[in-house]
């Protein structure tokens, strides 16, 4: 079974449905109990990065999200998911993110005839080695964003693609048992479907060698 963080957040109704469309178990909850005992665990979300972590402080989340870290479950952060996994967010000064892994959110500059919020379909590069998502894709695939700040990391080594919309976008990262992904790939036709499909198979590895 994969749990999916529920904290008020949208998108998540989204999220199930991909992953019921490939068969598998979803729960969507905010029960310690089930997460913890889940296979897998996705922190989906659109809105402010400051106001979702009041809401993950008051559903008392933000030690559940750390223990799934040190239990080794499989983890991915979607859009704002992402976000919230790394220290801190322009968008919202002064709050403190997870910190599961370094780096910050930055506002994307209003420039180059862009405009912001960035929605639509991009193509990924992959700088390196291809994160274990990504290894049945072919290359530049198209994924569809809909955001206003991107990620910097501070490890260029766990970022696993890239896009540029007048800058280079972290899009997507990898570190051990953490995946992460700017884009929204539960709206990203047969790609997002792949990435997903690829991710139930990291949950299902990780439960046979548990």
């Amino acid at each position: 079974m994969i749990a999916i963080i529920d904290y008020d957040a949208g998108n998540i109704k989204s999220v199930e449905k991909a992953l019921k469309f490939l068969g598998e178990e979803v729960e969507i909850t905010r029960d310690p109990e089930t997460i913890l005992h889940a296979d897998g665990v996705i922190l989906p979300g659109v809105g402010s990065f400051g106001d979702a972590m009041e809401k993950l402080h008051r559903y008392g989340l933000v030690d559940v999200i750390h223990s799934c870290v040190e239990k080794k479950l499989p983890f991915l952060g979607i859009c704002l998911g992402l976000q919230l996994m790394f220290e801190s967010s322009e968008e919202s000064p002064g709050v403190e993110g997870l910190g599961l892994l370094k780096g910050r959110i930055v506002k994307i500059p209003a420039e180059h005839g862009l405009k912001v919020p960035h929605m639509g379909w991009n193509n990924l590069s992959f700088p390196g080695k291809r994160g274990r998502l990504f290894e049945s894709l072919p290359d530049h695939p198209y994924v569809y964003f809909v955001h206003s700040y991107y990620l910097q990391a501070e490890e260029e080594g766990i970022v696993t693609a890239t896009t540029e919309y007048g800058v280079k976008i972290h899009a997507s990262v990898e570190k051990d048992n953490l995946f992460a992904c700017q884009f929204h790939p539960e709206k990203s036709s047969d790609v997002g479907l792949s990435m997903l499909k690829a991710f139930v198979a990291v949950t299902k590895e990780h439960r046979f060698n548990s």
